[in-house]
């Protein structure tokens, strides 16, 4: 059956209201519109600062903010969100403080404004402007410095006479070319001049120094073209990093209009008025029109719907939802029109969540990330003290040409600029992140996407994550000729109007089957062991092996199959009438129907050993690990006894992700090298304390999440690898004198531009098919704890 689709009220044509109603009106629908909004979002959160940085475009402006910031209010207080261009303190908001943050900002080079929620648009269109403007500047060099190359080769002896590197120029360069080729550095030193300033002032020595120092050698000694092409080639290297972040930032835009920005909100009255989801109280009615975007999460007060959830968790079946089920914003509603109570603020949302973590991800360096970032500290000042001692030794040992070693100083200075080594690194994790997020994989920092590589050992819990979490029959055993339906009526109607989890089981697998039962009459419980009541006259029972005993049931027959059912790890509900046994219906919490695949692909994915830890009962574990596959079982656990079994893992096989839904696990899960949440069931606490969430709550992305780990490890061991190479190959080039300016720095461009690209590719790894090479999302992508959806999914 389909939910009626939504329309709103019809207005009659031509109706006209009462003289002073449309007043009336409005300040009633105003009174009861403010009724349904919230006070203003807050800008900052408590106890923190943010800003935010105009012109933040990689780790070296990053290195900067510290050396400035960080002595004002201590370095550990700082954190970068390099996509949104933000910077955060964890201090007490202080006017006078501020000021000065901001003119240290400065002070680096970089503008500083107080972060405003709301202003994003504004924000990106203004760092849209900037990056508009260095692509013009940047092209404006590159024209420039094409045509003082043409009119070069033109009024100077052809092309090889223009192309000669410094050392070897046989004539000087003609003065319209000069001028073109000092416009064309002009425009390009426009970002880069005023870093390297800064970078001498304090003796610092960066790349933009190195560069300066470049382009200022060439012009010195009379080479305008490869000053020229240095330059050129060094600002493309910057604008093409700035294109590198502004697609990660646009990723992360996307996910921000995912929801829709105003919410339909249903006034007491009845009338309903659109308002901005951003204003919308916890506890208002919206209204989900069919094919609408959910604009804020919620409970379903009414209708039904399906629900594709594809844009928050990966799934790629629509869920079929009805009152009492969650929803999330960003999803996209079906045919069916439903009225949701909100249960989070616009800025708390599942969504909103998902988006902050993304953003702060990037502040949580990998470690392949901060060895680039130190490696290029100490790699920097190096390189200048080499290029001195290759500029003064060999003339002065040697006798060598003072202006020859020279020019390869400055040749060895372009081709050791570390652009290439700095910029690949934090572009692969960026890429890999979001490729990640595709997935339904939200991992909260680069420092938690390499740890999945090097997983040995993944500790899982029983319940809600290898299994449904809920009760389910599972076995129908009738005794003395009886039929499996007489049975599960007899119990039906005994369970017919009970709450317990056991009784729902037994219910759904009734209706399951088309079993109808009248409600018995007389019912009674009898605490923790069973239920008595009467049907047809006749007193009926159900119960517990223990119940058995008390009624004074000795058949060995009937008492071995009980045994029997519940060393399987099963709870028994036995069914009779007087003394007469008519069955047992034997229920556990289903194991997911993906499970045992789940553990094999891990296995397959190089984990060693997989682990169920659970404080269910031995047999019920053992039962579960032999139909999934599990290397070890640990029954019967305390939270606490999680934690040292965790600790014991750590200590056997050095790096263990934990992997759990409920609070309980979430101690176990701080402790592990890698905690792993069920995103969408699971708990607060858990998501909280967990390193990564499955939003789809799907564990065969468990596999994937390592191959995808080992794969952006071994793109960046590419680029690094590629990076270091070419800067060996150049500087041996240049020491025996056949390398040139403008050829090392294409070199370092083109190095710049592949490692990019490398690294990029991250961003749509596996996007559409998994390790079975089925859909992404197909089989397993629905949560397993909806059956009747997951049949569904394509095999």
């Amino acid at each position: 059956m389909r939910a009626e689709r939504w329309s709103p009220p019809a207005v009659p044509a031509g109706a006209a209201e009462p003289a002073g109603a449309s007043d009336e009106a409005a300040c009633g629908c105003s009174a009861k519109v403010q009724e349904a909004l919230s006070p203003p979002i807050p800008t900052h959160m408590t106890g923190q600062v943010v800003f935010r940085i105009h012109g933040m475009d990689c780790a070296d402006e990053i290195a900067a903010l510290k050396r400035e910031v960080g002595p004002l209010v201590g370095e550990d207080k700082l954190a970068f969100d390099l996509l949104n261009g933000r910077m955060s303190i964890d201090m007490t908001p202080d006017p006078a403080l501020e000021t000065r943050i901001e003119k240290a900002v400065a002070r680096a080079g970089l503008q500083a404004e107080p972060w405003t929620e709301g202003d994003t648009s504004e924000a990106a269109q203004a760092e849209e402007r900037r990056r508009r403007v260095q692509s013009w500047l940047t092209t404006a060099s590159g024209v420039f410095t094409a045509l003082g190359f043409a009119i070069h080769a033109w009024l100077g002896g052809g092309v090889i006479a223009a192309f000669e590197p410094g050392e070897h120029a046989l004539g000087s360069t003609p003065l319209p070319s000069i001028i073109l080729y000092a416009l064309a550095v002009l425009f390009a030193a426009r970002y880069v001049a005023p870093k390297a300033w800064l970078a001498a002032k304090r003796l610092r020595p960066d790349m933009n120094l190195l560069m300066t120092v470049a382009v200022a050698g060439a012009i010195g000694i009379g080479a305008w073209f490869e000053a020229a092409t240095v330059s050129f080639f060094f600002a493309l290297a910057l604008a093409l990093e700035a294109w590198s972040l502004g697609r990660a930032r646009r990723a992360v835009a996307a996910l921000m209009e995912l929801a829709p920005p105003t919410a339909r909100v249903r006034l007491e009255d009845g009338s309903e008025r659109d308002v901005p989801a951003a204003e919308v109280r916890v506890g208002a009615h919206i209204i989900v029109r069919p094919g609408d975007k959910v604009p804020l999460d919620g409970r379903i007060a009414a209708g039904e719907s399906e629900v594709n959830q594809a844009p928050i968790t990966g799934e790629s079946v629509p869920l079929f939802k009805t009152q009492g089920d969650e929803v999330f914003a960003g999803t996209i509603n079906g045919e069916g029109a439903l009225d949701v109570v909100t249960t989070k603020a616009a800025n708390d949302t599942t969504l909103a969540q998902i988006i902050r973590m993304v953003g702060s991800a990037q502040s949580r360096r990998a470690p392949s990330e901060q060895w680039v970032e130190k490696f290029a500290r100490i790699y920097t000042p190096v390189v200048m003290v080499l290029a001195i001692a290759v500029f003064l030794a060999p003339p002065l040992l040697l006798g060598g040409a003072w202006d020859v070693w020279f020019y390869r100083s400055l040749v060895l200075l372009v081709i050791a600029c570390p652009c290439a080594l700095v910029i690949s690194t934090p572009v692969t994790i960026v890429a890999a992140l979001a490729g990640a997020a595709k997935q339904g994989i939200l991992v909260k920092g680069g420092t938690h996407l390499e740890t999945p590589a090097h997983i040995k050992a993944v500790a899982m819990d029983k319940t809600g994550t290898l299994t449904e979490g809920r009760p389910q029959v599972v076995e129908i055993v009738p005794l003395d000729g009886r039929s499996e339906t007489e049975l599960l009526r007899l119990a039906a109607a005994l369970e017919a109007r009970s709450q317990h989890p056991i009784a729902h089981a037994v219910l759904a697998k009734a209706s399951e089957l088309k079993i109808a039962a009248e409600p018995a009459e007389s019912v009674q419980a009898i605490m923790g062991r069973g239920v008595t009541g009467r049907v047809a006259g006749r007193e009926v029972w159900l119960g517990s092996r223990r119940y058995l005993a008390e009624r004074g049931i000795s058949s060995d027959l009937v008492l071995e199959r009980a045994d029997a059912l519940s060393s399987a790890g099963r709870t028994i509900v036995a069914v009779g009438d007087g003394e007469d046994v008519w069955g047992f219906i034997a229920v556990a919490d289903a194991v997911r129907p993906e499970a045992k695949e789940i553990v094999a692909a891990l296995h397959r994915a190089g984990v060693k050993h997989v682990v169920m830890l659970t404080g269910d009962n031995r047999a019920t574990a053992e039962a579960i690990a032999k139909q999934t596959g599990i290397d070890e079982v640990q029954a019967e656990l305390l939270p606490g006894d999680k934690v040292a079994a965790v600790e014991d893992l750590v200590r056997r096989h050095g790096s263990v992700a934990m992997v759990g839904d409920g609070v309980n696990d979430a101690p176990a899960m701080g402790r592990a090298n890698l905690g792993i949440a069920m995103g969408a069931m699971g708990s607060d606490a858990a998501i909280e304390t967990a390193d990564v969430a499955l939003m789809s709550d799907d564990l065969s992305k468990l596999s994937w999440l390592v191959r995808h780990s080992r794969a952006t490890l071994a793109v960046i061991r590419q680029n690094v690898g590629f990076s270091i190479a070419v800067k060996l190959v150049f500087t041996a080039l240049t020491v025996i004198g056949l390398a040139s300016l403008w050829g090392a720095i294409a070199a370092d461009v083109g190095a710049s531009l592949l490692v990019v690209l490398n690294g990029l590719r991250l961003l749509n790894r596996d996007q559409t098919s998994t390790e079975r090479g089925g859909p992404s999302g197909g089989a397993g992508a629905a949560p397993a704890s909806r059956p009747a959806i997951a049949k569904t999914a394509p095999a």
